[in-house]
């Protein structure tokens, strides 16, 4: 039963990001309030349907929770790289576009590839089985409120 739901989670995992680096390649406007509700959603699931559900099962050292943290903090240096390669201009009309690049797509498949490989490591360190893996919607959240956060200041100074 628990493979079948760790292969469940693998594949709305898949999905999940899939749909992130999916609509980071379509043009469409810089929103004050809309880029971040996404992040928020991801923030939330990470928490409630990741960490808590594992963190409520095994206890953890001080060792998974430093990875953890650290993963974060990549996902959010990660999210300021990328920042950097998506395009933002303001249409004939005045609205401010944006669309990310092949290099915006290139690093979103590197930071994934980061953090599975951080994940098997808090994995391995927790004992708890899946902290790493479940914490990916932390991690996304992390790296695309801080890529939002970003071009959004890049856009208003346009």
């Amino acid at each position: 039963m628990h493979k079948v739901n760790g292969e469940a989670a693998f594949v709305v995992l898949v999905v999940v990001v899939g749909l992130v680096i999916r609509q980071q390649l379509r043009t469409r406007p810089v929103r004050r309030i809309g880029s971040l509700i996404v992040p928020g959603v991801l923030g939330v699931a990470g928490i409630a349907l990741g960490v808590l559900s594992v963190v409520k099962d095994h206890s953890l050292t001080a060792l998974p929770v430093i990875l953890l943290v650290v993963s974060l903090a990549v996902a959010a240096g990660f999210g300021a790289v990328r920042a950097r390669t998506v395009r933002v201009w303001r249409d004939p009309q005045g609205v401010v576009l944006r669309k990310g690049t092949a290099a915006t797509t290139g690093l979103w498949l590197a930071s994934v590839g980061v953090h599975l490989g951080l994940g098997l490591w808090i994995d391995h360190v927790a004992g708890a089985g899946v902290l790493g893996t479940v914490s990916l919607y932390a991690y996304l959240a992390i790296g695309l409120g801080t890529q939002n956060l970003l071009v959004r200041s890049r856009a208003a100074a346009l």
